[in-house]
């Protein structure tokens, strides 16, 4: 099962580095690992997803809060949350398939961000599921390169993590 964390971390050189580390000692698999600025000037924000139980994620979350740059560590996975991803796809279009393509873009409500003369590049955000589903989708077209942001989350409701 995939855990979601949440951790604050000061804005310093070397704390992504020292919080993979952890995570690669205690063998867990990391899903996915985003890091951006927080709304705290000097803090940063990770949304951490690894396939662990509950216990694991909890050790986890212990461990990485007793490293010296982590300022805190929530696993946030069965809180109400927003999760989002984002994927740039390139898809091969040729023809008739453009068309045919750019109806299946408007039915996952995604959109195109770049037009060649025979690709498209698509942006799509939304849970994982619904990423997923378009890329088998446009499997069928052609994928020609792709990258995935991983999730990024928060707690749904007023109250900052």
């Amino acid at each position: 099962m995939s855990r979601t964390l949440i951790a604050l971390v000061e804005d310093k050189p070397g704390v992504l580095a020292r919080v993979a580390g952890l995570l690669r000692r205690r063998a867990f698999n990391i899903e996915s690992l985003t890091v951006g600025h927080s709304e705290e000037p000097g803090l940063s924000r990770m949304t951490i997803v690894v396939e662990s139980d509950l216990i694991g994620a909890q050790k986890v979350a212990q461990n990485l809060n007793k490293l010296v740059n982590v300022v805190n560590v929530e696993d946030i996975t069965e809180q109400p949350t927003v999760a989002r991803n984002l994927a740039l796809i390139k898809v091969r279009v040729s023809g008739g398939a453009r068309l045919e393509v750019l109806q299946i873009v408007n039915t996952f409500r995604a959109r195109v961000v770049d037009v060649g003369l025979d690709t498209l590049v698509i942006e799509v955000t939304g849970t994982d599921e619904k990423v997923e589903g378009l890329v088998q989708v446009l499997g069928a077209f052609g994928i020609v390169e792709m990258v995935r942001s991983g999730r990024i989350a928060m707690l749904r409701g007023s109250e900052p993590q």
